[in-house]
């Protein structure tokens, strides 16, 4: 079988979850730095891979799949390794809950809405950042951190006593939120993510996806 192959660059929350996914289940993998921010946009060959133009792409023994949440749970059903989701329906209803919270309210808020207008507003778009915006955002990602500590109760792990593809999705955009002073006092104001964070971080799968601003 032929190694899979991840596309999509470093910096992609996205690109590194699905990472995180080969990492944690030990499979070998190739990352294929396509990038579709790059002058001109996506090119031609990688919109046959994604039509959407988005990140990551995925291609195993001539399977594509894109969609960060269809190539996760294909790598821990098809891989041998620490299973990623719970056998028993209600955990892993419970697992899919969290990543659709990630994706739906979390992903824009805590990445776009407060890390890049806080850290890169001058050098993207050439202002000052937009404290209105940054403010608005807080608020919202406040509402998801007091959703995800309701929802993994007694942890450790955000749905449960061991990790899941739920703390994949969410590690990257935590990673991204904390260099923020703002995401940084959040996250110690909520001491069961501040635990989690902890361990997520520490994990050798997050060593070897390190984003890299965090290896500066």
């Amino acid at each position: 079988m032929s190694r899979p192959v991840v596309f999509g660059v470093r910096r992609s929350v996205y690109v590194r979850i699905a990472r995180l996914a080969l990492e944690e289940k030990g499979v070998a993998y190739d990352l294929d730095e396509v990038d579709v921010f790059a002058p001109g946009g996506p090119p031609p060959a990688y919109l046959e891979r994604h039509p959407f133009g988005k990140m990551p792409a995925f291609e195993h023994d001539g399977f594509k799949l894109y969609e960060s949440g269809a190539i996760t749970r294909y790598v821990d059903e098809a891989f041998p390794g620490p299973a990623l989701q719970p056998a028993d329906a209600k955990a892993r209803g419970r697992v899919n809950q969290i990543i659709s919270l990630l994706d739906s309210y979390a992903y824009r808020t805590m990445v776009w809405d407060v890390m890049i207008e806080r850290l890169r507003a001058r050098e993207m778009y050439g202002r000052d950042p937009d404290e209105a915006r940054i403010a608005a955002a807080l608020a919202r990602a406040e509402t998801c951190c007091r959703a995800l500590v309701e929802l993994m109760g007694k942890g450790p792990w955000l749905a449960g006593s061991t990790p899941t593809l739920a703390d994949l999705h969410a590690a990257p955009i935590y990673a991204y939120f904390r260099r923020t002073g703002e995401g940084a006092a959040m996250l110690t104001r909520h001491s069961a993510l501040q635990r989690w964070w902890d361990a997520i971080n520490a994990r050798p799968s997050m060593v070897a996806t390190r984003f890299p601003v965090e290896q500066a």
